[in-house]
């Protein structure tokens, strides 16, 4: 069953409550302490998980266009991202690496927030049809990318992303 709005928006509010509570009680040894199962820090991981969430920013418009173009060109597009993953998860692991140099435990919060209340009102103006639009995604991106993607999809993709990284991290884990 796909998530509703409510749901989506809930989700969105417990990862700010999570990662909030994260920044609060770590120290700066835990958030230089490697994370488990990834070669980030938790702070790097941290800022890996909020990315989810501004990337999703960059990815509405796109599926709204792509949506209204013929299948064939949306398959051909995630067909060549899908090609790019080797450069994808490079830019990837060393962007978020660089980017919690900016976004770092004084900034991350905010940037999460912001990027949530963006992304909140979006979803809030989006009806059921636009919310049914889909289209093709590199499906070797992430494990939370299908092969197709609803808009639906899109907006509930971020707290997938952030509670499964939320298990790798070597923090005491926050009350949700």
């Amino acid at each position: 069953m796909e998530p509703t709005k409510a749901d989506i928006v809930a989700g969105y509010g417990g990862a700010c409550d999570a990662l909030g509570a994260w920044l609060e009680s770590a120290t700066a040894a835990d958030l230089r302490r490697g994370s488990n199962g990834t070669r980030w820090t938790n702070e790097e991981l941290l800022f890996h998980m909020v990315f989810g969430y501004m990337i999703v920013r960059a990815l509405l418009p796109m599926v709204h266009v792509i949506s209204r173009l013929p299948r064939p060109v949306g398959t051909a597009f995630a067909a060549v991202l899908n090609a790019g993953t080797r450069p994808f998860d490079v830019v990837n692991y060393w962007g978020s690496r660089a980017a919690a140099l900016v976004y770092n435990k004084q900034r991350m919060a905010r940037k999460l927030d912001k990027t949530i209340t963006a992304i909140s009102r979006r979803l809030e103006r989006e009806s059921p049809r636009s919310l049914s639009r889909s289209m093709p995604f590199p499906d070797r991106w992430d494990p939370f990318f299908a092969p197709t993607m609803t808009l639906n999809d899109v907006y509930a993709y971020p707290t997938l992303h952030f509670d499964f990284h939320a298990r790798q991290l070597s923090l005491s884990q926050p009350l949700r």
